[in-house]
């Protein structure tokens, strides 16, 4: 499974992508100015399976403008591309790419962040998959 993740800001996006097994993830070049189309055309170019697109959500839980407009922008995409379009909470993956940028990695900060969403997502994802692999009753506390 080939994933995008995308951390959209009003200036430009930040964009990142899985290797198609679906579990590392390395940044792409932002996309400045934002643009659903030019995203659309990275879904056919990697052909990916699946687009995430950073939720800003704040540390206590309540969504802001910014969140509406990161919707309004995954239904633009959505109805470009025929794979799913998912949102995803990027709490802390902000402060996380300031410190990977300071540390070197020679990415834009926005992609970095956007590498910090996919692997999040990822992790979350394979947590959610070995759990309805697991027979019923295995692994829960009695």
């Amino acid at each position: 499974m080939r994933a995008l993740a995308l951390d959209y800001g009003a200036a430009r996006c930040g964009c990142a992508i899985s290797d198609p097994t679906g579990v590392i993830a390395r940044p792409l070049p932002v996309i400045e100015p934002p643009d659903p189309r030019v995203v659309a055309e990275l879904v056919t170019e990697h052909s990916i399976d699946v687009v995430v697109v950073g939720l800003p959500i704040g540390l206590s839980g309540k969504e802001g403008a910014q969140a509406g407009r990161a919707r309004a922008f995954r239904d633009d995409l959505a109805n470009l591309v025929d794979v799913p379009v998912e949102t995803y909470d990027e709490r802390l993956t902000t402060k996380l790419a300031q410190r990977t940028a300071r540390s070197g990695a020679g990415a834009a900060e926005d992609s970095i962040a956007a590498a910090h969403i996919l692997e999040s997502y990822l992790q979350a994802r394979a947590g959610r998959q070995r759990d309805e692999e697991r027979p019923e009753g295995e692994g829960g506390s009695e």
